[in-house]
């Protein structure tokens, strides 16, 4: 053991030295060269370590290994023994410092072993060895192995320091965060802190106080502080904390702020927010870890609490278009849609019932959530319109003739011929005018599909009524069973990508090609795969995205669709490529089959009389299910086109210095937009609206960690709409309630999924929880063992295509995707309209599943136009 770089001066390691002194023992030797506060030491380098391994045969590559590596040799002993000795002799840190910790994108954090209070030569060098054998304990292992899947790659060969230092009997111990972890503000610190030692706080077993330091205050959460951590002879233990500590501040304002300037002045040393551990002694701060925060949100502003109405005296709800706005809006589609959504409502009644006045309707955001504002008035008008608007609805026809020879048509053509012309041919006003003709067609049409759901509402419910009640046999199917295996839009998209996949696995080499994570779609072929089946092959992508690749994940115009973002598509394709999908169409097949026979059994035991009517009430639910599906996949038809427009002239404000990226102009006002597209055109400077876009981005943030409540004012008389309503108002208990989409029981790993960014992370079997699901998540469904979500009802997309899969669904909760994280185990209970969090504090369902199902139906029209009203009044008289 003569290699002189066995055992290093602490002070001699810097930021460079991972490799070498491993990520703990690189950030804690940069900072002390740098002149920062951190107790002396030394490091037991790689070196030693891979030279121990080595002679035991233990790997130290990637992410296997087991067992432990062999002693520490008697010279590397000595010379650990000498650098003890020159530190004094008295209790010291030991500390794990692996080549895959403390890294940017992996922290790593608690995966190694740390040793506090060691004493003595002997105890020193034992201490040494089982941090060495740390590196591949069967947690570590896992952690490392999840680590990778989830893409944060460690150094391909993996090795072991260990720092040394000296042990600062602390008075007072914990972590500071230079960043607010949660909200991302790098504006803010956050202090946690505890009596004693710091491993009561890492470690979390005892309540600190925590300290949010900002510019210009802080605010303070007394911990309980129940135990401290206090050094022994030879090592640590917990102690109960003295009664008068447990209710005294463990730091002064004063000190909070000199602890949080201090880790200011780390972050910009490292030029990162840092995660540093930190202790108090003799009044002075001193470091003895520091690492990037990793996973750091961006920052957002403060989530809203408190919900003012902008008039007083209107009615707000969150229903009918707002049910694909889960989110709050960007400015630049709030403001186009608060003219296109009321002007929509308002032709469709004029259509209907031409004598109605003029409503007085808006559509309204607070703090950025999407409303319906109805003034007294025109909630009034809306009731008294519902019976000439249910005399039309009701005309053999109308409604299904409406939607395919006119309206959807009409739609397409507006479509057509903003899309027929060129962008950069266009001035930078008539981009803008462009964008806004199609908002205003697509809410125009959207007033098509309102009038289509109280249809297929009406046609679903009396079916399922009239099976529950009249129909049903002990043990037989449920009504459910009778509508699956019908084709929509949804389904046929799903067909054409399985359709393009097995044509791609006929040639081995572009399938392998495709199947490769950083693959992005291009003109040029891959390597290995021939020019003329890329060729082949992207002709056939480009049919499906030309036929499918509307479809919306959300209806905000700043969502990507998947003909300008296809990664989702892609993601789709691989999961059909890795046979994890299904087939189809085999599928398909099997649910008509199994469909038909049933029907037939059922049939054939009625009376005529009962037959003829059971047989006109199933065929009008099957009948109106997938033609809801394809009205409402039509409704974004004309986002590929508007984007194209708005990319247009988000670039020409970049390359004027307006914007950063062409995607902020979503985050500017019609107003702002209006005035930069006219300087643009007469030729004139344009401000700079960078800062004010970051600063609406953080503020979006923070709103979008709200609830918004479904309904304005909030009690007032209007707790009855709460059944109408398309989401429930969350509790904090163990069960969340909603409406029954699709039957049965699972219980499994939840997957929170926000969009388009987090399919490639859903695994086979998982639980899907979103806020919405559009038809763009189906290629999800066919992995997914059960389906919540915050919005929809039982005519939702997520329930229609959740029956087709035979998968539980559970919607419109509320708050599903507050209150669940990736990684919890619940329990989703489809026809108790249930999704359990704890199974320990939950208590059986006890609703009647039939008068569940039937209830849950009854909601499922979204309150807000014509169509909600005269579903209701059609249920009252029938």
């Amino acid at each position: 053991m003569g290699d002189p770089c066995v055992v290093l001066p602490l002070a001699d390691v810097g930021r460079e030295d991972i490799r070498l002194a491993g990520g703990k023992g690189a950030n804690l030797g940069e900072l002390l060269r740098a002149g920062f506060p951190v107790p002396d030491g030394f490091v037991v380098t790689t070196a030693a370590f891979d030279d121990s391994s080595a002679g035991s045969g233990s790997g130290g590559s990637g992410s296997g290994g087991s067992g432990s590596v062999r002693p520490v040799s008697d010279a590397l002993a000595g010379v650990v023994a000498a650098a003890y000795a020159s530190l004094g002799g008295g209790p010291v840190a030991v500390r794990s410092s692996a080549t895959a910790e403390d890294l940017p994108t992996a922290s790593f954090a608690g995966q190694q072993d740390t040793y506090l209070g060691v004493v003595g030569t002997d105890a020193v060098v034992d201490a040494v060895a089982r941090c060495w054998a740390s590196l591949f304990t069967e947690r570590a292992v896992a952690y490392r192995a999840a680590a990778e899947r989830a893409g944060r790659d460690a150094p391909g060969h993996l090795s072991m320091a260990v720092v040394v230092q000296l042990l600062v009997e602390a008075e007072v111990a914990g972590v500071l965060f230079t960043a607010h972890p949660v909200t991302g503000r790098r504006d803010e610190s956050v202090i946690t802190a505890a009596w004693g030692l710091g491993e009561s706080v890492v470690g979390g077993t005892v309540e600190p106080d925590e300290f949010v330091v900002g510019a210009d205050r802080i605010r303070v959460t007394m911990g309980s502080k129940q135990s401290m951590t206090v050094a022994t002879d030879g090592g640590v233990t917990q102690r109960p904390t003295p009664d008068d500590r447990r209710r005294a501040r463990t730091l002064t304002d004063d000190q909070a702020r000199a602890l949080a300037s201090l880790g200011a002045r780390i972050a910009a040393h490292f030029g990162s927010p840092q995660d540093i551990e930190w202790v108090l002694a003799g009044g002075e701060f001193q470091i003895v870890q520091a690492r990037p925060i990793t996973a750091l949100p961006e920052p957002s502003g403060p989530v809203p609490t408190t919900w003012p109405v902008p008039r007083p005296g209107s009615l707000y709800f969150r229903a009918s278009i707002v049910e694909h706005l889960p989110d709050p809006l960007s400015p630049l589609f709030a403001d186009m849609a608060a003219t296109a959504v009321p002007a929509g409502l308002q032709g469709l009644v004029a259509e209907l019932s031409p004598r109605t006045a003029t409503l007085d309707v808006e559509f309204p955001t607070i703090h950025g959530y999407a409303f319906y504002d109805y003034s007294r008035r025109a909630w009034n008008q809306m009731w008294s319109f519902t019976p000439a608007g249910l005399a039309h609805l009701s005309r053999s026809g109308f409604v299904h003739d409406r939607w395919r020879d006119r309206e959807l048509p009409r739609f397409r053509r507006t479509v057509a011929a903003w899309d027929a012309k060129e962008a950069a041919a266009l001035a930078s006003v008539e981009l803008l005018t462009g964008a806004q003709e199609l908002v205003d067609a697509t809410c125009l049409y959207y007033t098509t599909v309102q009038s289509i759901i109280p249809v297929a509402a009406m046609a679903e419910i009396a079916w399922t009524t009239l099976h529950s009640r009249v129909l049903a046999r002990p043990h037989g199917p449920d009504a459910a069973a009778f509508l699956v295996g019908f084709d929509s839009e949804p389904i046929r998209a799903e067909k054409s990508l399985f359709d393009l996949a097995a044509w791609c696995r006929e040639h081995s080499e572009l399938a392998s090609s495709l199947t490769t994570p950083a693959l992005q779609i291009g003109d040029a072929a891959p390597e290995g795969v021939a020019a003329e089946v890329w060729a082949e092959f992207r002709r056939q992508w480009d049919a499906h995205l030309a036929a499918h690749g509307h479809l919306l994940f959300n209806l905000d115009l700043m969502n990507p669709v998947p003909a300008d973002d296809p990664e989702p598509v892609l993601v789709g394709l691989r999961y059909a490529l890795e046979g994890q999908s299904g087939d189809p169409h085999a599928r398909q097949r099997a649910q008509a089959v199994l469909r038909e026979r049933i029907t037939a059994e059922l049939m054939g035991c009625l009376d005529p009389v009962l037959r003829r009517l059971a047989r006109r009430s199933l065929a009008l639910a099957q009948r109106w299910a997938p033609i809801r599906e394809d009205a409402l996949a039509a409704l974004g038809l004309a986002w590929p086109t508007a984007r194209r427009l708005l990319r247009e002239l988000g670039g020409r404000l970049v390359g004027a210095g307006a914007l950063a990226s062409a995607e902020d102009v979503y985050w500017l006002t019609r107003a702002e937009a209006e005035g930069l597209a006219s300087d643009l055109d007469r030729g004139a400077p344009v401000a700079p609206h960078s800062e004010i876009v970051e600063a609406r981005q953080v503020a979006w943030r923070g709103q979008r960690r709200a609830t918004p409540p479904q309904y304005l004012p909030q009690g007032g008389g209007l707790r009855w709409l709460e059944s109408m309503m398309p989401a429930r108002e969350s509790g904090d208990g163990p069960v969340l309630s909603g409406t029954t989409g699709s039957g049965g029981t699972v219980t499994g790993r939840a997957r929170v999924v926000a969009g388009p960014e987090d399919f490639a992370a859903f695994a086979p079997g998982e639980i899907l929880v979103a806020a919405i699901t559009t038809p763009a998540y189906t290629p999800l469904f066919a992995r997914a063992a059960g389906v919540v979500t915050d919005i929809g009802g039982v005519l939702s997309h997520g329930s229609i295509v959740a029956r087709e899969y035979g998968i539980p669904a559970v919607l419109g909760t509320g708050a599903a995707t507050r209150r669940i994280a990736t990684g919890d185990e619940i329990t989703v209970d489809g026809v108790g309209a249930r999704v359990v969090l704890d199974e320990a504090e939950a208590t059986p369902a006890t609703a009647d599943a039939a008068g569940r199902v039937a209830a849950a139906l009854a909601t499922a029209v979204a309150l807000g136009a014509v169509g909600a009203l005269s579903a209701s009044v059609w249920r009252r008289r029938h």
